[in-house]
């Protein structure tokens, strides 16, 4: 099982365009949603990203995904990327294979320097 985080904030380019093409854009968005829906990609949520968190990142808005394999995390990757996400929106991503507490604390505990 994988999770996977994203980040973004609006661009430029987004504000250059009118509130029509900036909803006319966004209605191709929630039939992509489903799709990666039915492909076995779980949406845990979507955020408004709070300004006040304790070492919180400058972004606006995040999702956070489960799903059952790398394969799936990379399509979800391609589908953003494939809308041209990235020419409206600055973005982040973090992705890995879930592991129980225990597993990660003894990884960062025996971690090497990188």
């Amino acid at each position: 099982m994988y999770l996977y985080v994203e980040l973004w904030k609006a661009r430029p380019a987004w504000f250059a365009l009118s509130a029509a093409e900036r909803a006319g854009y966004m209605e191709n968005v929630g039939p992509a949603i489903g799709q990666l829906l039915g492909a076995g990609i779980e949406l845990l949520g979507f955020a408004l990203a709070d300004s006040d968190t304790l070492h919180g990142a400058e972004y606006t808005y995040l999702a956070a995904w489960r799903m059952p394999s790398k394969e799936l995390a990379l399509a979800l990757e391609q589908a953003v990327d494939g809308a041209s996400w990235h020419v409206y929106f600055e973005q982040v991503n973090a992705r890995g294979a879930i592991m129980p507490p225990p597993d990660a604390l003894a990884h960062m505990a025996g971690a090497e320097p990188s």
